[in-house]
């Protein structure tokens, strides 16, 4: 595989590491650091080694981890990582238990809906002084990115990649209702599925799922103007007229012919490679799906449904567990391990996500590479990311169970998204009470 991996200096002074480690602290909130890192980003410490947990156990990405740690163990002889790849599920159940008893890893990778909940429960080193050490600033990320990462006005972590979602095109099947160009607003979109529908086709086929049927919701919701939540996360507004168009938008490609009812899980991107639909709202993951490879098939934007442009995206963050009696220079040893890899990060495309560094995504050389992704990177001006607060995703669940009874007709939207929201204010609420204000 080519590694257009550019070689790039870490850029931080030792002073200004070694005092950001140092400021961490001691105790379950963090750990002290002897901050051995030289300004060429080159760990000066001890020999150590540096486990690494992440779930990426899938597509190109066990491929890809191993080399780069190979690459980088082999130009830092006093690092070794080892990596402990294992299902994202596994993660969630595991590690909170090992970081409390002392065995978590050095170095890990969290979604952005999880960053909260571990930094709630002194899990994770507040790592605002080693990130100021390593050069890293807000402008280093996509816009709103970098934020995920703060929880109670502390830094917690560094963005590694962000994964929007697209619109997938078949272009044979848009073809056989005559039409050429790939729609980009309400009118055009709805002048397609039209077109479509006149030739026996459901042209966008909308489901209940977290894949892809909330991820659209919430793209939608944000196009028209709404939120899911208040701005301090203590009451859901996905209820609210926003809400209820996104919604009903989605309920009306069911009702038009637009889409069949009762799409299964997955439904709608194996009808796309099938042949039995023409659109699919996904994620950039997607661009990987070697199904494609024998399909005349695109991405784009998805369109413009509301008066704003918005877009669902996913991020992960390089995050330092707060292991109790944490080793110093593993820390600091983690923590060039961590700007190494997002320096050589290009090559993490093949595995269809972007990298979250400006400098490397940004790299003309990228494109050239994997020129499926630019519609992609051409939305992340207006992404919106996940919402952050502790035990977020059990009152996102609500906002799937609203979509899925709403899409199969057991209520309407409104009603639908009002219990959603009830339920989701009581989680909420507990959540306030079990870690805090």
């Amino acid at each position: 595989m080519n590694k257009p991996w550019a070689r790039r200096a870490i850029g931080a002074t030792v002073a200004a590491l070694a005092i950001g480690i140092a400021a961490v602290g001691c105790g379950t909130s963090g750990a002290s650091s002897g901050g051995a890192v030289s300004g060429d980003g080159e760990y000066a410490g001890p020999a150590v080694d540096v486990t690494f947990w992440h779930g990426w156990t899938g597509g190109a990405a066990p491929t890809i981890v191993p080399a780069l740690i190979e690459e980088f163990n082999a130009e830092h002889e006093n690092i070794t990582v080892k990596a402990v790849p294992q299902e994202w599920g596994d993660i969630a159940a595991k590690m909170p238990l090992a970081i409390k008893a002392g065995k978590g890893p050095d170095v890990a990778v969290l979604h952005g809906d999880d960053l909260a909940t571990y930094a709630a429960q002194n899990l994770l080193l507040d790592a605002g002084g080693i990130i100021d050490g390593l050069g890293y600033t807000a402008d280093d990320f996509p816009q709103g990115v970098f934020d995920k990462g703060n929880f109670r006005d502390a830094q917690y972590a560094v963005p590694w990649s962000v994964t929007p979602l697209g619109l997938f095109v078949n272009k044979t099947v848009l073809a056989s209702a005559g039409i050429t160009d790939i729609p980009t607003d309400e009118a055009s979109y709805i002048a397609a599925l039209d077109a479509l529908k006149g030739v026996g086709v459901a042209g966008d086929w909308v489901d209940g799922y977290v894949f892809t049927g909330t991820f659209q919701f919430q793209s939608l919701i944000w196009q028209f103007g709404g939120d899911l939540y208040n701005e301090d996360v203590t009451e859901a507004t996905f209820n609210s007229p926003e809400g209820v168009e996104a919604l009903t938008w989605m309920t009306d490609m069911v009702a038009n012919g637009y889409s069949p009812a009762n799409v299964a899980q997955d439904g709608n991107i194996k009808a796309l490679i099938s042949g039995d639909t023409a659109f699919n709202w996904n994620g950039v993951w997607q661009t990987t799906n070697t199904a494609f490879d024998d399909l005349d098939w695109a991405a784009a934007p998805v369109p413009q449904i509301g008066s704003e442009k918005a877009v669902w995206s996913s991020s992960t963050h390089w995050v330092f567990p707060s292991n109790k009696g944490q080793d110093e220079n593993k820390t600091a040893a983690a923590a060039v391990f961590v700007k190494w890899m997002n320096d050589n990060s290009a090559g993490w495309a093949e595995t269809g996500e972007l990298p979250a560094a400006n400098e490397v995504r940004d790299d003309p050389a990228l494109l050239e590479q994997y020129p499926n992704l630019a519609p992609f990177m051409e939305q992340l001006e207006y992404a919106h990311y996940e919402t952050v607060s502790p035990g977020i995703t059990e009152a996102n669940a609500q906002i799937t169970l609203a979509l899925n009874e709403a899409l199969t007709g057991k209520k309407d939207p409104q009603t639908a998204l009002d219990d959603a929201a009830d339920k989701a204010n009581q989680i909420l609420e507990s959540n306030r009470a079990k870690y805090g204000d």
